[in-house]
């Protein structure tokens, strides 16, 4: 993964550096997913995928990752190894239904940051493209 740069200068440098700092770091991404988790709570088919003694590494986990997707610190993989996320996530029933219902949850997480149009677009564009990919059951 390399960081997403919005702007380069003239000579191909970074300009205003990467979305993680644009948006207010890793803040900004613990409210995220926190705020993801609130909505996971009360869903009778993601819930169960969470178990209670694993919650908050789940969080941690995805606010790792989606912080280092972003340009922040590059902890996810050094304590992981690269994300695979196909792979890590073929234990899970991830159907069009879950995908729908964590997209449903996302969707309102994303809401909480009042981002910015631009920032919101790109990150719900990576979002919704990514829950796509994580569908490994009819």
């Amino acid at each position: 993964m390399s960081d997403l740069t919005l702007r380069r200068g003239a000579g191909g440098e970074p300009v205003g550096g990467s979305f993680w700092e644009a948006v207010g770091g890793r803040p900004t991404f613990e409210k995220l997913v926190r705020a993801f988790y609130v909505g996971v709570a009360d869903d009778e088919v993601l819930r169960p995928m969470y178990p209670e003694e694993d919650l908050e590494g789940a969080i941690q986990r995805l606010t790792g990752f989606l912080e280092q997707y972003w340009g922040g610190p590059t902890t996810y993989s050094e304590q992981r190894g690269h994300p695979r996320l196909r792979m890590r996530h073929m234990p899970f029933a991830v159907t069009p239904d879950a995908r729908d219902r964590w997209l449903l949850h996302m969707r309102a997480a994303v809401y909480t940051l009042g981002l910015s149009a631009l920032h919101e677009s790109m990150l719900w564009d990576y979002l919704e493209r990514a829950a796509h990919a994580m569908v490994n059951r009819a």
